[in-house]
């Protein structure tokens, strides 16, 4: 619009002048060496228009003419951009549709002269993975990890498949390579808990623990079950080790967790192997006065011996209270059991069977009742247990 106005106002310049020119056309004259010239000054200037004007046009032209040459020569190297972006799609769908022979050879291709060939290497090393191709999956990573912003994702990834691959040792490798501290991000530590587990390095994951804990890696009921896990291991394999071990492993765990009814089970059980069985016994009654649970009864049946009357007597006391606990009644059906009393073993696995029907309960019986020359109930016990199958 303005330049329209622009236009049209010098047009009306030329309009309102032009009388005035052609009246008095002027004179010029020009001289260069031996050339002169001689021309009115209207025809001076509207050959100097005309001369700009082709100027200009010259210009346009040799401009174009130079892009058009220059683009020319990269054409090969457009054509080849442009086929880069076509295996990537290719690709894509086919991982998409997970035809991995198709994805594999499409996200290479597209690599080659791909905008992003790190993404592509990724996306082969992947499907050569799903192939059981693993020359050609470590040799797409490696070409990634030559990328120095996707170094650390190429080893996260070398890592998962090799895990998933069984390789447990030349997983480990790697992740030490990574090093798991505070610091590092969310996927890098669930690798770390899913190897530590499978190498069962209980150790490492215990020091991993408080991390995992403050970055929220694990909802809560994941992380407690972890705990667990890790503590049980820890806790089992000193144990069996040593005295020193097991103290050490004991006051490992925070105030709270040395109150959980597990481990104190399982510390009760190493102390009795360790010639302290006074204090693992009178550790297990006390928790069982407090709150009958599982694992302190179960660690009660095994920690006590016929000898030890007192301890029996203290728990026998506790009948009125634990009457509807399944739990007191299998300990002392175990522990009758091994008196060989079989008589009050099959009383206390006949209450066990009554409140919960338990195959193992029920086969408990069974041996009880063949022991005491009842074959036929035995035999029907025994049925009852394949019921629960």
């Amino acid at each position: 619009m303005v330049r329209a106005l622009v236009y049209l106002i010098i047009i009306l310049l030329g309009l309102c002048i032009s009388p005035f020119l052609v009246g008095s056309k002027g004179y010029l004259y020009l001289a260069i060496g031996d050339y002169q010239i001689e021309t009115s000054i209207v025809f001076a200037i509207i050959a100097l228009i005309i001369f700009y004007s082709l100027l200009q046009l010259v210009e346009f032209v040799v401009v174009w003419f130079l892009n058009m040459v220059l683009s020319s020569r990269y054409l090969p190297e457009r054509w080849r951009k442009k086929a880069a972006r076509k295996h990537t799609l290719l690709g894509a769908l086919a991982l998409a549709e997970e035809d991995w022979p198709a994805a594999e050879k499409a996200m290479a291709k597209g690599a080659e002269k791909g905008e992003i060939p790190a993404l592509n290497l990724f996306a082969a090393a992947r499907a050569a993975h799903h192939q059981n191709n693993i020359q050609a999956r470590d040799e797409y990573l490696a070409k990634a990890q030559l990328e120095p912003q996707a170094e650390k994702a190429a080893r996260t990834t070398r890592t998962r498949y090799l895990l998933q691959q069984g390789d447990l040792v030349a997983a480990r490798e790697e992740l030490d390579k990574l090093n798991p501290t505070s610091k590092s991000k969310l996927p890098i530590l669930k690798l770390a808990i899913d190897l530590y587990q499978a190498q069962q390095d209980w150790q490492s994951l215990k020091l991993l623990l408080p991390i995992v804990n403050k970055k929220h890696v694990l909802d809560d009921d994941a992380f407690s079950a972890l705990s667990l896990k890790t503590n049980t291991a820890l806790l089992s394999q000193a144990a069996k080790a040593n005295e020193q071990e097991l103290e050490k492993c004991w006051h490992w765990l925070t105030r709270g967790e040395r109150k959980q009814a597990e481990y104190i089970a399982l510390y009760a059980i190493g102390l009795s192997r360790f010639e302290r069985k006074d204090e693992a016994v009178k550790m297990l009654l006390k928790q069982v006065k407090a709150s009958p649970s599982a694992p302190v009864l179960n660690a009660l049946s095994q920690v006590l011996t016929p000898a030890d009357v007192e301890a029996k007597k203290q728990l026998l006391a506790l009948e009125p209270q634990y009457e509807n606990s399944v739990d007191y009644q299998i300990c002392l059906a175990k522990l009758y059991q091994q008196n060989h009393d079989y008589h009050q073993a099959k009383i206390w696995w006949q209450k066990a069977c009554y409140l919960q029907d338990d195959i193992n309960s029920l086969h408990a019986l069974a041996d009880a009742q063949e022991h005491l020359g009842e074959l036929n109930r035995a035999l029907q016990t025994r049925r009852n247990a394949a019921k629960l199958i």
